[in-house]
């Protein structure tokens, strides 16, 4: 059997739509056996880098002090370099977060991207990748009571994050928002899932591989899955053809397919993005689906009253139909080339291209290497050597918060002219600025009125936001 290798990440930004620009502050990782006993673990912490503008609430919430954050003994690239090294002794593994699927796991692969690393650490070496939160749903989904939940008293769904889940289940003895504590509240929930809810769990393993996960998706006549709209809703579904991005697009049996073999392209089309009630899944396959038996379905109102045989009917009917998952099939094709089209008209920053422009070439992993290796006044010459001008400009950036020295003056001008105008922006940036953060301390003031320890914890944020200013307004 596979280990489990928990891991969590603190960040400068929370979760945000900036997630290509925020920065690991915090990392942990606990490498267990399918016994959850602990093999081995790593932890470790680092500094704001020059350029990086925290967001206040992240930093309320992690409870950390900005002296604390200016004054680490690790930069971000040497906390980055030591958590590689680490990463790589660890092989066929299988990568656990909560909310790893959304989050952690993009934070880590941009963290990588932007430092010269190879991103995908956690699907290759023989190591796959799931998130406990999408198991702790369908627990609550198809074995209500297995595992508790509070409930929002204005939505009246139950709330999975991992602060409420773990206390309510009597997992109590952990700092929640510090990296190593909330993996060790992960790893206990994961048993409690285990042991309540042994079916989720083996299905959980099942699909932590893409390929297999696709291949279950494509292979099994109709099979049970949920997705999430404020709470865990079930859907069974059956194979039609794949999404040009890779993704499996599937049907709901729920409704009966006969209506749709029927429309005009134009009018298929408007029932694909369009239908209310939406019958096209999308599955992200990638994301750790949890695929279960058709039978899980017939536990809920609109699969009951239908039954299991006639829920195989329809999703015989779609497969043998293959005139009708073609023009599915074509119709996906034809969005996704006019989105592209769109999109190459688009400038992109590189901070947020890892899943836009080209995996690096082999010439480009070696500079890498040869990059990380070199002493500092030697990596100025080495970066030349990119064929990807992303690189090139990653790996000024590190010399520029690592090592100054390194660079000629008129490159490290360029850079803080170029950090300057970004921090400074009061436009609506993909990245964090400092007039946003002064906004966002305002608001925040105005909600913790009554709260002196968050109120003394953001005038420290605004006055080393301010100290930012002066250096920066010196810089532009």
């Amino acid at each position: 059997m596979s280990n489990y290798l928990f891991f969590d990440f603190e960040t400068s930004q929370g979760m945000s739509k900036k997630i290509f620009w925020g920065e690991i502050t915090q990392a942990a990782f606990v490498l267990t056996n399918d016994d959850f006993e602990v093999l081995d673990s790593w932890e470790g912490s680092c500094r704001l880098s020059n350029g990086v503008i925290p967001e206040s609430m992240a930093i309320l919430i992690q409870k950390v002090t900005m002296k604390e954050l200016e004054q680490r003994n690790l930069s971000n690239y040497l906390l980055v370099r030591q958590m590689v090294e680490k990463i790589s002794s660890w092989k066929n593994s299988i990568f656990f977060g909560y909310n790893s699927a959304l989050f952690d796991e993009h934070v880590l692969r941009n963290t990588l991207f932007q430092n010269l690393e190879y991103p995908y650490v956690t699907v290759s070496n023989g190591n796959e990748r799931g998130d406990i939160l999408n198991l702790a749903r369908c627990c609550e989904l198809y074995y209500p009571g297995s595992i508790k939940t509070e409930i929002n008293k204005k939505t009246n769904n139950p709330i999975f994050k991992l602060q409420s889940l773990a206390p309510t289940n009597g997992i109590t003895k952990f700092k929640f928002h510090n990296a190593m504590d909330d993996v060790l509240a992960t790893i206990e929930i994961s048993k409690l899932i285990k042991k309540k809810a042994p079916n989720v769990w083996k299905a959980g393993l099942m699909t932590t591989n893409k390929d297999k996960c696709l291949r279950i998706i494509k292979e099994d006549l109709l099979f049970c899955t949920s997705f999430f709209y404020g709470r865990a809703r079930p859907s069974v579904l059956t194979y039609v053809c794949e999404h040009p991005w890779g993704n499996p697009c599937t049907f709901d049996l729920k409704e009966d397919p006969n209506y749709y073999f029927n429309l005009s392209m134009q009018d298929l089309k408007k029932e694909i993005f369009f239908g209310k009630p939406k019958v096209f899944k999308m599955i992200k396959h990638k994301d750790h689906p949890i695929i279960m038996n058709p039978k899980y379905g017939t536990n809920f109102d609109s699969y009951k009253q239908l039954g299991l045989e006639k829920l195989r009917l329809r999703a015989k009917q779609i497969r043998d139909n293959k005139n009708f998952r073609e023009k599915v099939s074509a119709i996906l094709n034809d969005d996704i080339r006019e989105k592209e089209e769109t999109d190459s008209q688009l400038d992109v920053y590189a901070e947020e291209s890892i899943y836009k422009g080209k995996f690096a070439s082999k010439e480009d992993n070696a500079v890498m290497s040869e990059f990380h290796k070199a002493e500092w006044k030697d990596k100025f010459s080495i970066l030349q050597k990119f064929q990807d001008e992303r690189y090139k400009y990653f790996a000024k950036k590190i010399l520029y918060k690592e090592n100054p020295d390194s660079l000629p003056k008129e490159e490290y001008a360029s850079i803080s002219k170029e950090i300057a105008r970004r921090v400074l922006s009061i436009n609506d940036e993909p990245f964090n600025t400092i007039p946003r953060t002064f906004s966002e301390i305002d608001t925040l003031r105005n909600k913790f009125k009554d709260d002196e320890e968050k109120l003394k914890a953001l005038e420290e944020i605004d006055s080393y936001i301010q100290k930012l200013e002066k250096n920066y307004q010196k810089a532009s």
